[in-house]
């Protein structure tokens, strides 16, 4: 009886033995398996902090790259006339050029349909639509006035001109009619440089100094790679030149 006590007593301790040794080896593999759930939580930060260090710091390339980096800019909307024919084709490179007289410059790609009727015309005409019509400038810059009347497609309303032939756009807040005074080959562009004629804007979207109102319209602003955004009225800041040129 007493052996089979001891032998009892033998087995409860190898069982015993048995389940601290399953405890330490699932210990062991949870202390594993939370190793290597820190490693890689470790190394997705260490390579989210590399990329944020990469993405701050100053790199160089070759030429341009994609020519986004001087963006956002204001897009236009240009139109032309000639020979019976409206057309409009987006184009966000375009630069005031003179006060005296008023001269403002617009690169085109020779390919352009429009710029075929502004040969012809010696006119065009430059218009600001606001960031509501986004969709109209991209509308605009993906069809071919070759191809299709954008006017009708897109149902654009127009205002009569003044002093040119060219189509003025209803829903811009400010737009130019424009006398070709020169046109010069850049690179894959032409530079197509003209005297402003007419200026038409609408008056409640100005201040008193012409200067825009962001409290009663948002303008269109392209950032590149067909995105758009607008300016935001609560960061408007009147800084004084002459103040801060004092030091």
């Amino acid at each position: 009886m007493r052996q089979d006590e001891e032998q009892g007593l033998a087995g409860d301790e190898t069982r015993q033995e048995r389940r601290e040794q399953r405890k330490r080896r699932k210990r062991e593999k949870m202390l594993q398996h939370g190793k290597s759930l820190f490693r890689v939580y470790k190394d997705a930060v260490l390579k989210r902090l590399r990329k944020k260090e990469d993405k701050m710091a100053k790199r160089h390339n070759e030429g341009a790259g994609n020519f986004y980096h001087h963006n956002p800019r204001v897009p236009t909307i240009v139109t032309a006339h000639a020979e019976g024919r409206d057309n409009a084709m987006a184009a966000s490179w375009h630069a005031s050029i003179s006060m005296r007289p008023p001269l403002i410059g617009v690169s085109i790609s020779p390919k352009r349909f429009t710029y075929q009727l502004i040969l012809e015309s010696g006119e065009f005409g430059i218009n600001f639509l606001p960031a509501e019509k986004a969709e109209l400038i991209a509308a605009l810059g993906g069809s071919k006035g070759s191809e299709v009347d954008k006017f009708q497609k897109f149902g654009i309303k127009k205002v009569k001109p003044l002093k040119t032939s060219v189509p003025i756009l209803e829903d811009a807040y400010a737009a130019y009619e424009c006398k070709v005074i020169d046109h010069r080959t850049y690179g894959d562009h032409e530079w197509v440089v003209g005297e402003i004629l007419v200026t038409h804007f609408d008056e409640g979207v100005f201040t008193d100094e012409e200067i825009l109102d962001l409290e009663r319209v948002a303008p269109s602003l392209y950032l590149g790679a067909d995105f758009y955004v607008t300016a935001a009225k609560d960061s408007l800041r009147l800084l004084d030149r002459k103040a801060y040129g004092k030091g």
